[in-house]
């Protein structure tokens, strides 16, 4: 069984996985901070509103305030997404005999990272009617319903429900994540990413409004750095796939 596993984590080569999984976390951090934190922050802000973490212990105190069950859907929702990709990846590859899919899926993500990067640091991004996030219909109203009272496992699945936000730079950590090969790299890199996610929301339940509103020029171009890095590591990965 661990050998299995070992296997599923060693398609994109010694080291490929540890280096991806890097990638995404830092991909979190700077989304989260320059994108996250203003796009999920009605969200966020509607969940600390109810008084969430107000009772109990202080350790039970700062997890609610923290929202850290919202936290853990969100890791649950993005992870079975990772997986669902990596797992059909590697079916492809599979099946052709081709690393070239993975190489594909690493290009894609980088373009894409890069993308992000230019739009951070002034450069001119194509849009592609993902600005304003919008959960399918039948989905609105059960949120808004968990949102009244976010605790325990009502915190859980109102993270696994908001994981069906559209959003670029979801696609992008998608994927990067897919290019894992397995269902098992593909779910731990999107875990990766939503950790990385996590100071910046945390910040917003914390210290509400006044945290997104503290994002200045040196925010934008810290990300767009990091951006960028993300972007020439999964380009350098894709091309020692294919050398």
């Amino acid at each position: 069984m661990l050998a299995d596993c070992l296997h599923d984590l060693a398609a994109l080569g010694p080291g490929g996985l540890p280096a991806l999984l890097g990638a995404l976390f830092l991909a979190g951090l700077a989304g989260g901070a320059t994108h996250c934190s203003t796009m999920c922050a009605p969200f966020v802000l509607a969940q600390a509103a109810t008084g969430v973490g107000a009772g109990g212990g202080r350790l039970r105190r700062l997890a609610g305030a923290a929202l850290l069950p919202y936290q853990a859907g969100r890791m649950l929702g993005y992870g079975t997404l990772g997986a669902v990709a990596g797992g059909a990846a590697g079916l492809v590859t599979l099946a052709s005999g081709l690393r070239w899919t993975l190489a594909a899926l690493l290009l894609l993500a980088a373009l894409l990272m890069l993308a992000q990067a230019s739009k951070r640091l002034g450069g001119w991004v194509p849009r592609l009617g993902l600005a304003s996030p919008r959960l399918p219909r039948a989905i609105e109203h059960r949120v808004g319903a968990l949102l009244a009272d976010p605790t325990g496992w009502r915190g859980v699945l109102l993270g696994v429900l908001l994981s069906a936000l559209p959003c670029g730079l979801l696609y992008a950590a998608l994927a990067a994540a897919a290019a894992g090969g397995s269902a098992l790299a593909g779910g731990l890199g999107m875990m990766a990413f939503v950790l990385g996610t996590v100071p910046a929301l945390a910040g917003v339940a914390l210290l509400g409004r006044f945290f997104a509103r503290r994002q200045g020029r040196w925010t934008r171009v810290a990300g767009g750095a990091l951006f960028a890095l993300n972007g020439m590591v999964l380009l350098a990965m894709a091309a020692r796939l294919v050398a």
